[in-house]
């Protein structure tokens, strides 16, 4: 076995960039930029400067605000943002990431080394520790949740992607997991670190709960699931016997307030008038043209970063044969103009998507810009006349009799509103869109059937690997390659690139795979928007992590 000598020198290069944390799918994401904004860029205007001397008061209820409603609380089983989000309150992580520094520092793993050849990873796991139903967490508890995501019956969407690396996982004593894994794998501490996604399980919890246990869930972290209203909201209790908290937090014992509370709000101005009236105390991911008058009002505090992935893109689904033709998804790609979008649903608070990864993540190519699809009308309808395409009376493209009509997905809110613009845009160049409107839930469903034919879709997630989840044809099944993408160079790439463990040359991978991602076209990259949430007073002490977004370890309410 190695010294920590070897590790450092992974983690070196891993630490190097904002990397793995949140995790994506929907347009409830957070995320950063380290072209347009600094990494973890954060807006506390109007904090009152007393409240850094106030002391923190136990009791009272955060009740926050979310657009989404999560399918499930059984974190194997979702591949939602918003269910990593609320779960990750539920757990913690073999290892955690200074918001600082973004270096990888020892949590539920109280020290870690790994073997000179990057394969085998040894963990020594924390003691004292308890799952919330009183069952001890040991090195078991991890190698059974690891098996479990790695399990094909478990189908984990992102967790099982997560350890795919991974070729065996043993708990040979009570403190000690080692992971053995098929090849070196530069995000894995990343993965390990997330609160959320690889949190540890209780088996014996899963198991009494049966089919129940996704409404049901129970973790090692600061609060307690107690209840869930569909529809309307999710609430959690203090967990009296914490202790452990994770060492970034200030307060290292029990949480302050007695309740955390998430109610669903898809509405914008609902979201608003609900924390204008007190019944919510922090409204998440607010519309850009709303938080002026927030930043102006001492009774609030704006917290603002751009998120960690893209935005907003379009999907294809090649599974349909017009979507098979090059020259088709790229005259869509050239007939789209993305400043034009930004501007008419961000107001402009973003950064313009030309390939698959945004400027926060690591191995962005620069050079993106020049070689991206640019806004070009009249090149758009010549490939699609190359294609085979010509105009009929309604001004509309055809071939062989048929239009080239297409559906496209958008969920509530601004993805229904940019939605509209696109259809309008397509229009101008002949192509007939009719826009489809889901909430959240079944556009995810009806995405992941095939039952579409484009989707807009955003993501976000602290590592190129995500491109690993979304484009790999190994992810077509039960995965998030909605586009079923099949392409064994991509897929050849996409192996290399979470294998290839010195960063300047992972860094030349990732740029080999932009270039050709955009070269296929199989998505319409669009914007990375900003995320403006509002914390009204008297709630104190809400941090936020540049990669996991808000925290609520040392938050309080001032009553």
């Amino acid at each position: 076995m190695g010294t920590t000598v070897s590790f450092k020198k992974i983690v070196a290069l891993t630490a190097m960039v904002p990397l793995v944390a949140s995790l994506f799918v929907g347009c409830s994401s957070s995320s950063t930029s380290n072209t347009a904004a600094p990494s973890g860029t954060q807006a506390t205007t109007g904090e009152q400067p007393a409240s850094a001397s106030l002391e923190p008061k136990k009791g009272g209820t955060i009740t926050i605000g979310l657009k989404d409603e999560p399918d499930q609380l059984d974190i194997q089983k979702t591949g939602m943002a918003v269910a990593n989000q609320i779960a990750g309150n539920l757990g913690g992580g073999l290892v955690t990431q200074d918001p600082e520094t973004l270096e990888f520092k020892p949590y539920l793993a109280e020290s870690w080394t790994v073997s000179e050849d990057g394969k085998t990873w040894t963990f020594v796991i924390r003691s004292g520790v308890k799952f919330q139903d009183g069952t001890p967490l040991t090195a078991k508890s991890f190698a059974e949740t690891y098996q479990r995501a790695l399990d094909p019956q478990t189908a984990a969407k992102v967790a099982g992607s997560n350890l795919s690396e991974v070729a065996s996982v043993e708990a040979p004593d009570d403190k000690t997991l080692v992971l053995t894994l098929k090849q070196p794998f530069a995000p894995l501490l990343q993965y390990l670190s997330d609160p959320g996604w690889l949190q540890p399980l209780s088996l014996e919890a899963i198991k009494k709960a049966g089919d129940k246990y996704g409404r049901q869930p129970v973790g090692v972290g600061p609060w307690k699931f107690e209840s869930w209203e569909n529809g309307q909201s999710i609430t959690f209790v203090r967990n009296e016997d914490f202790t452990w908290a994770d060492p970034i937090a200030k307060n290292q014992g029990p949480v302050y307030p007695d309740k955390l509370v998430y109610k669903f709000i898809n509405e914008n101005q609902t979201m608003l008038a609900a924390l204008e009236s007190g019944s919510i105390d922090i409204a998440s991911k607010i519309d850009a043209k709303d938080v002026k008058k927030y930043k102006d009002n001492p009774q609030y505090e704006v917290k603002e970063m751009l998120r960690n992935g893209l935005g907003l893109f379009i999907m294809m689904n090649t599974r349909k044969p017009v979507f098979q033709q090059l020259e088709v998804r790229q005259a869509l790609n050239m007939a789209i103009n993305k400043e034009a979008i930004m501007k008419a649903v961000i107001q402009g608070e973003g950064v313009v998507a030309y390939g698959p990864l945004p400027p926060s993540l690591f191995g962005y190519d620069e050079g993106v810009k020049d070689y991206g699809y640019a806004y070009k009308a009249d090149e758009a309808k010549a490939l699609l006349e190359k294609a085979g395409y010509q105009k009929n009376a309604q001004g509309i493209y055809e071939k062989d009799g048929k239009p080239l009509t297409m559906e496209i997905l958008a969920q509530t809110g601004t993805w229904a509103q940019a939605a509209q613009v696109i259809q309008a845009m397509l229009k101008d160049v002949g192509v007939d869109v009719k826009i489809v409107t889901l909430e959240w839930g079944a556009l995810v469903d009806t995405a992941t059937k095939g039952n579409f034919d484009m989707t807009l879709m955003g993501y976000t997630l602290n590592d190129p690997d995500v491109l690993y989840l979304f484009l790999h044809s190994s992810q077509i099944a039960n995965g998030l390659n909605f586009s079923a993408v099949k392409d064994d160079k991509l897929d050849s790439l996409l192996i290399k690139g979470r294998t290839t463990v010195d960063s300047a040359a992972r860094k030349e991978v990732y740029k080999e795979i932009q270039k050709y991602v955009v070269e296929q076209a199989w998505w319409v990259p669009l914007y990375t928007e900003k995320q403006f949430n509002v914390v009204r007073k008297p709630v104190e002490g809400v941090r936020m992590h540049p990669l996991r977004g808000l925290m609520y370890q040392d938050s309080w309410v001032n009553q």
